[in-house]
């Protein structure tokens, strides 16, 4: 009778035995913090290092040779269109100039004289009084006289110029950079450096460049079919200062270079920004931020990846509570998040903490926030 109990309790103890062991796998399940992926929008933030330009930047140099005689303006002194910047002793240039309205004054009045002959031979060739010769030579003559004329007034307007180089004044208005010459010092049309460089910086250029693999993502993701189209229809663009703040007026992305640096294999742009304050100087530098807005993307938490040889990896749960370590491609960065590609779905669940103690297969019990409405 004993050994009839133990026979029938045996199929119970061996049912409770499994009971407990199933137990015991459940409560092997780590339960961590997880996050189920949704589709949305992103912003992505790109950055590039930019220096400034003034919409004119000339190089002032002088025009013709001699002793710097004055100077009207100071480094860094802001001046309008024709201000005088500049004077060159003009004692050689004035005689110059003198000689030669005095040398067009003798071929006007050789001229005169030789108009006179003309009109005095022919009303005596008329009268057949003097051979016609005389009258032909005569008329030679005055052509002679009136092409001098035509010379001495060409060298007297060259000489004129040239006076009038003496006193250089700004071809626009702007600030004035450094002046390495001082007063007194001789000055040349040779010289290899300029008087000083004159930037009209009431706007300013922010030049940068692009990378190839970024100028083909720049390409695919702005509307239009030309990329004057795709430029007209970025947004507004930020230059960041040396010191990292944001300068107050956005910019407008207005030009794309026409061919890549066969040495960078990168691409120039241009970005255009207002300066009426003058805060901006040829010669500043800073960073280019492009932003872009991206809708019913997936993006996931870099907190939530692992990278290993140039991949980023998520663990992912299956249907079996089961995580499996999935790599994806990142197509940009929103954040602090990545915006994930094909390889994650919406509706995948990933783990978010706890990545450094998960193996393929492990058993994992999703905790969600409440925020993100997954009970």
């Amino acid at each position: 009778m004993t050994i009839l109990a133990a026979l029938c309790a045996m199929p119970i103890a061996a049912s409770g035995c499994g009971d407990k062991d199933g137990a015991d796998g459940a409560s092997q399940a780590m339960a961590l913090a997880a996050l189920m992926l949704r589709t949305g929008s992103a912003v992505v933030v790109q950055e590039y290092p930019a220096r400034i330009e003034g919409t004119v930047n000339v190089e002032i140099r002088p025009q013709v040779d001699g002793i710097l005689e004055k100077i009207y303006v100071d480094e860094g002194s802001l001046v309008k269109a024709g201000q005088p910047l500049f004077r060159i002793d003009s004692r050689l240039y004035r005689e110059q100039l003198n000689q030669a309205v005095a040398a067009q004054h003798a071929a006007e009045a050789a001229a005169a004289i030789a108009r006179i002959e003309v009109d005095k031979l022919t009303p005596l060739v008329q009268n057949n009084v003097v051979s016609d010769i005389q009258l032909k030579a005569a008329k030679a003559s005055l052509q002679a006289a009136k092409a001098n004329v035509e010379q001495a007034r060409a060298a007297s307007q060259s000489a004129r110029i040239n006076f009038g180089y003496t006193v250089i004044s700004a071809p626009t208005g702007g600030y004035i950079g450094t002046i390495p010459f001082r007063t007194g010092s001789l000055i040349s049309r040779g010289d290899g450096k300029p008087l000083t460089l004159l930037s009209d910086v009431r706007q300013v250029y922010g030049y940068f460049s692009m990378s190839e693999a970024d100028f083909m993502r720049f390409r695919r993701q702005y509307a239009g079919a030309t990329i004057e189209e795709k430029i007209r229809s970025v947004p507004p663009v930020t230059l960041l200062l040396a010191d990292g703040s944001a300068y107050g007026k956005k910019g407008a992305l207005e030009m794309v270079g026409g061919q890549f640096d066969e040495s960078t294999a990168a691409i120039a742009l241009r970005a255009v920004f207002p300066n009426e304050n003058g805060l901006l100087r040829t010669g500043n530098t800073g960073r280019i931020r492009l932003e872009s807005r991206f809708e019913g993307v997936l993006l996931v938490p870099q907190a939530a990846t692992m990278e290993m040889q140039d991949k980023v990896f998520v663990f992912r749960l299956d249907k079996k509570g089961l995580v499996r370590r999935t790599a994806f491609t990142v197509s940009g960065k929103s954040g602090d998040s990545y915006i994930a590609g094909p390889e994650l779905k919406s509706g995948d669940v990933i783990v978010t903490s706890g990545l450094g103690r998960l193996r393929d297969g492990m058993a994992v019990k999703p905790v969600f926030k409440k925020a993100d409405g997954n009970f």
